[in-house]
């Protein structure tokens, strides 16, 4: 047989010897990509998704057995699978994967969506059908979401209209996580081109964009009647209008219990701090240690000791009920190192004794950068940072010491300065 197939070779060599190189090459080839490419010009006929998640809830059970032969059952849900779809579309996602179906595209060696080029592998291709995912940094709006997918191959060019679905706007830093009439949060993320309006839960009030990217958006914030609130997103997406919600809870302080907010000490609260004279609006300190303010209250701890730092009235005036609230809220700057900050309340008998037991809550306050903390109130929370199980009380101090209050168990090694500022009691 090896003979026979060598003769014919060389007869045909000896008779086309152009034509027998060519047709060698040409069976190699096939035999490499399993079929052979067309030679006409490409044409995209349709394209289709590859595969979907499905999104059914499933559950599988796992039995365990003790020493003495007992069973233990756990209902467990299993984690959201891919599964094939075949289903035409004329958008697609970003990084998601899409079949393109027309004819002469074997031969293929660019594909492109919106100019961005594609990853494709010729081993999962046919002369009928290309396996591509579109690339995560195609542009998805502007002048250059041109919906276009174009395939180049040996032997030409084909177009398609291909629209590439914007990611849903997704904030992933905020500024600030508190705001008020007229003030400005900034935030990055993914997808706020493509917002058109913006909203909160539970408000009617529109929240003006001042400016804004697709990675970029700065928001001014109306005067609201809500306590809290998650923003909420109008965007276009393949035209139509869709809404997005953000996890990120927001505070709005002017409807809170603020104790110091806007650079000063509010509803009577002062510094009752060891470090400082016991009279109520002393001190504040300077710009450079503000968050966003004028001022923001600092607390000075030194080196070998602890000591209470923090705010009171000295009085039972306009005091906050703890019942009536949900969060403690605050910013606070770092000092020099890591450091356990303890914070207490409403210590029976006195506000100045070393808070122990319940009552107390500790924080953990990284060095040098503005750290957020919203603590819940209560036992619903699972946390009583003010009010000991004890107190029948049912405001801050009924001996007449409104205080809130920081210490540092010591020595901690080193001279220590933190800064709080938006310092506030939030329903």
């Amino acid at each position: 047989m090896k003979n026979s197939i060598l003769n014919v070779i060389r007869k045909t060599a000896r008779i086309l010897p152009i034509a027998a190189i060519l047709m060698v090459g040409a069976c190699k080839k096939q035999s490499y990509l399993g079929y052979t490419p067309g030679t006409g010009a490409p044409t995209i006929t349709s394209v289709h998704t590859l595969t979907k998640a499905d999104t059914v809830n499933n559950n599988d059970t796992l039995v365990a057995y003790n020493a003495a032969g007992d069973t233990t059952l756990t209902i467990r849900a299993t984690q959201t699978t891919t599964t094939a779809s075949d289903s035409a579309t004329t958008a697609g996602y970003l990084g998601s994967y899409y079949v393109i179906h027309g004819s002469n595209l074997g031969s293929a060696t660019v594909v492109t969506f919106n100019g961005i080029r594609a990853y494709f592998n010729r081993a999962l291709s046919t002369d009928n059908s290309l396996i591509v995912a579109v690339p995560s940094n195609t542009p998805y709006g502007g002048p250059q979401a041109s919906d276009s997918l174009v395939v180049t191959t040996t032997h030409g060019t084909a177009y398609y209209k291909f629209a590439i679905i914007p990611p849903p706007p997704t904030p992933s830093t905020y500024s600030d996580y508190d705001f008020w009439s007229g003030s400005q949060i900034s935030m990055t993320g993914v997808g706020l081109a493509s917002v058109t309006a913006v909203g909160l839960t539970g408000s009617s009030a529109s929240v003006t964009i001042v400016s804004q990217s697709d990675t970029t958006m700065v928001l001014q914030f109306p005067s609201t009647t809500i306590n809290r609130g998650n923003l909420v997103f109008s965007y276009t997406s393949v035209g139509a209008t869709l809404i997005q919600t953000a996890s990120q809870e927001l505070v709005d302080l002017d409807n809170a219990y603020n104790l110091f907010a806007w650079g000063s000490f509010q509803h009577g609260f002062g510094d009752w701090s060891w470090t400082h004279p016991p009279a109520p609006g002393n001190p504040v300190s300077g710009v450079a240690h503000a968050f966003g303010q004028t001022a923001s209250f600092e607390l000075v701890f030194p080196n070998g000791g602890w000591q209470m730092e923090g705010f009171g009235t000295g009085s039972t005036v306009n005091q906050p009920i703890f019942s009536t609230y949900t969060y403690y809220t605050f910013w606070i700057l770092g000092g020099v190192q890591t450091e356990t900050l303890t914070l207490a309340a409403n210590q029976l008998p006195y506000a100045w004794q070393q808070p122990t037991g319940a009552g107390i809550f500790t924080i953990s306050v990284p060095p040098g950068v503005w750290s957020y903390f919203k603590i819940p109130i209560g036992s619903a929370g699972g946390q009583v940072p003010f009010l000991p199980a004890a107190a029948a009380q049912t405001s801050m101090n009924s001996a007449g010491n409104d205080y809130v209050s920081w210490f540092i168990p010591g020595p901690n090694g080193v001279n220590e300065a933190f800064y709080v500022d938006e310092v506030a009691f939030v329903k």
